[in-house]
């Protein structure tokens, strides 16, 4: 069987992350839009939820497939991930974005390639000290 799709799925856990960064819905929309944007993207739509006493999770559907966070400001921890389909917009871009904004003290990421048959799974470099245009 001949696989005709590609894609590259990047999740990273962050970890001593401020907790107002992690705390503020709106923030991260703001800037999963801009990450979104960065790494070639089409955003689609946005779904925020702040929620209480803490913690938020954003989606970004993009019309490649997808950028999300979620929350956990009273131990400092977000989990991010971002799925693109095609070769033309990398999720590496936008995950080195969302990491030079939380400012983590340390990160765990993996990227998966998927859609041309046995998924293969890297430990990509991440670039903290992503600049933003």
């Amino acid at each position: 069987m001949e696989y005709l799709t590609f894609g590259r799925h990047i999740a990273i856990d962050v970890w001593g992350v401020d907790f107002e960064r992690l705390n503020n819905a709106e923030f991260l929309k703001n800037h999963m839009v801009e990450a979104a944007e960065a790494c070639g993207a089409t955003v689609l739509s946005v779904q925020a939820k702040q929620f209480e006493p803490q913690g938020a999770t954003v989606l970004v559907m993009l019309s490649e497939s997808h950028l999300s966070i979620h929350t956990y400001p009273e131990k400092g921890f977000a989990a991010l991930d971002c799925y693109t389909c095609g070769e033309t917009v990398d999720p590496q871009i936008a995950i080195d974005y969302m990491v030079s904004i939380l400012k983590p003290e340390k990160y765990y990421v993996k990227k998966l390639v998927r859609g041309m048959g046995e998924m293969e799974i890297v430990t990509p470099k991440v670039n903290p000290n992503y600049i933003h245009a």
